[in-house]
């Protein structure tokens, strides 16, 4: 090899290990993943890249926002399995807990019919299950739901569907996760219960009180939206559903 060739195979060798390394620092496209924010931290949870769901986690380190155009990706510890359609939040009362719930846990691309709310703890990176008392069964791969959680540390979920079901049913229940006790309740409600639907919103207010909106229900077998001006508010307080119309 003459002077040249060992100059140009320097250089392409070079460019290559550059290279690899920038693609190395940037996850791959990926759609239906779960994400919070804990601290200054954005963390994105699995996810499906290219049809594979994914147990990756990543974060965009936020806390030089202001004073840098460029913000850099970093990888995190993965999860203990492959994960997509959830729900996560973060804990308030430490702050630094994420709670990942519902969606659709993987191992090889093959669903796992369980019932583990999975737990990511940024400030050592460990993940861990729960043990929960009086777990609603039925909430077994819910998806399509939104989540929250209030000051006490209590997970309200509602609505969602089961989509390893073939013709999967909506449901209309609210589910209560209580983190200080890891207790499970699904309270029986009666009156002004929305609609089934999935894919909706929801906003919890520092009353108390619980906004959802938008989503879907189903009408003779065909999924319909359901209207913007149609807002649903539960009342976590006394476990109770008003309606109210936004012109």
């Amino acid at each position: 090899m003459n002077f040249f060739q060992k100059v140009v195979y320097f250089f392409l060798t070079l460019n290559l290990i550059i290279f690899h390394v920038i693609c190395q620092g940037i996850p791959s496209p990926r759609y239906e993943q779960a994400n919070s924010l804990v601290g200054t931290r954005l963390y994105f949870f699995g996810g499906i890249i290219n049809s594979t769901t994914t147990n990756e986690v990543w974060y965009i380190d936020l806390s030089n926002f202001k004073s840098t155009s460029t913000l850099q990706w970093k990888s995190d510890v993965s999860m203990t399995v492959e994960y997509n359609l959830g729900a996560s939040c973060v804990n308030p009362i430490d702050n630094s807990t994420v709670y990942l719930v519902g969606g659709r846990p993987l191992i090889t691309n093959n669903f796992l019919n369980t019932s583990s709310i999975y737990v990511f703890n940024s400030k050592n990176s460990q993940w861990s299950t729960l043990n929960i008392t009086g777990f609603n069964n039925s909430f077994i791969a819910r998806n399509e739901l939104p989540v929250t959680i209030n000051n006490n540390g209590r997970i309200f979920l509602f609505g969602g569907r089961k989509l390893e079901i073939v013709g999967a049913p909506l449901f209309n229940d609210i589910n209560i996760l209580d983190t200080t006790t890891m207790t499970w309740s699904t309270p029986v409600i009666s009156q002004n219960v929305p609609t089934p639907r999935g894919d909706h919103a929801a906003v919890l207010l520092p009353t108390g009180i619980i906004i959802y909106i938008g989503g879907y229900t189903v009408v003779s077998s065909i999924n319909s939206a359901i209207s913007m001006n149609e807002i649903q508010l539960f009342d976590t307080n006394s476990l109770s559903w008003t309606t109210r119309v936004c012109t």
